[in-house]
């Protein structure tokens, strides 16, 4: 079974104020969302979703001026990045109120916060007057969702109401970043390029790759945004799928190689924020399609192809 689909924005806040599961619309990926201040409602998201408790949420509010509902504060570094990104794909780790409930921040005297940009999700926060904390609408470790549709088929009826905002415009999560000092380090790369975030700031620094016993923030998880279907990374030459089987192939620009089962181009002419937007919508696809592996090819690592390379590994990373 799956739930309902609505396109009324104040349907889905009277629900989220209700204590219910709403799956929102962002401009980066669809969220789960639920009354953030609501700790029997967090949990559901959790049950929902299967997600460990170790594993942060994020708390979206309606603009920066409503921070203080959810963070004890922020430093003038933080608020430079606010007046400069947000509404948008940046999630900012700020120190928690403590009226922000332990499941929301798991036990962290921080909490991920962020604004934004999709005007049905800017809608539902005003008219709830709740902050929402909002996952991605999947089971843990799943591919992201970036259509309603993606949502249904992978949470079905364990969720209340599904909000149709139609196809995410960013389509990758948000960029997770912690000020410390004049320092900007990067715990999750997303849908803000890191180039973004250096011509803003002076220092930024990536937050090392070593495997999280206490992630503090969502996706520092090693294998994570995972298809059902295998995939693997080719290196320096594209792999000749054997006789008789079933392989399909993801590249940022088109390959037209020999033996694939199915082939998708990303974006004709090289473009990585068209590829972005379609990056979570075509491995949905090809997961559809009952092949035997999935060949991805490497992104240039610049701008959003360095996000979009840490979703691949992190998927290939699963194994099956």
């Amino acid at each position: 079974m799956s739930c309902r689909i609505t396109n009324d924005p104040t349907e889905a806040a009277d629900a989220i104020q209700r204590g219910l599961l709403v799956a929102l619309p962002t401009e980066t990926v669809y969220g789960l969302g639920a009354d953030a201040l609501n700790p029997r409602a967090v949990a559901r998201i959790f049950a929902a979703k299967q997600r460990p408790f170790f594993d942060p949420l994020i708390v979206h509010i309606p603009s920066a001026a409503k921070v203080q509902n959810v963070a004890a504060g922020m430093s003038a570094l933080a608020q430079q990045l606010a007046d400069r990104f947000w509404p948008g794909p940046l999630t900012l780790i700020l120190p928690r109120r403590p009226e922000v409930p332990d499941l929301v921040t798991s036990g962290l005297e921080t909490v991920g916060v962020r604004v934004p940009r999709h005007p049905l999700m800017q809608q539902v926060l005003e008219i709830s007057g709740c902050p929402i904390a909002a996952p991605s609408a999947n089971p843990f470790g799943r591919l992201s969702p970036t259509r309603p549709e993606h949502v249904q088929q992978l949470l079905g009826d364990a969720i209340d109401l599904i909000l149709d905002g139609g196809p995410c415009t960013v389509g990758v999560e948000s960029t997770i970043v912690r000020v410390d000092g004049d320092v900007v380090t990067v715990l999750r790369l997303g849908g803000l390029a890191i180039e973004e975030l250096e011509s803003a700031v002076p220092h930024v620094r990536i937050a090392s790759q070593e495997i999280p016993t206490a992630p503090e923030a969502p996706g520092m998880l090693p294998q994570h945004y995972a298809p059902r279907t295998p995939i693997e990374i080719c290196g320096a030459d594209l792999p000749v799928p054997p006789g008789h089987t079933r392989w399909g192939l993801l590249s940022l620009r088109p390959q037209h190689a020999a033996g694939y089962a199915t082939e998708i181009a990303l974006s004709e002419g090289g473009d990585l924020v068209e590829a972005a937007s379609k990056f979570f919508e075509s491995l949905h696809q090809l997961d559809r399609m009952g092949l035997e592996r999935i060949i991805a090819v490497p992104f240039p690592s610049t701008g959003l192809g360095t996000a979009l390379n840490d979703r691949l590994q992190r998927a290939a990373a699963s194994g099956h």
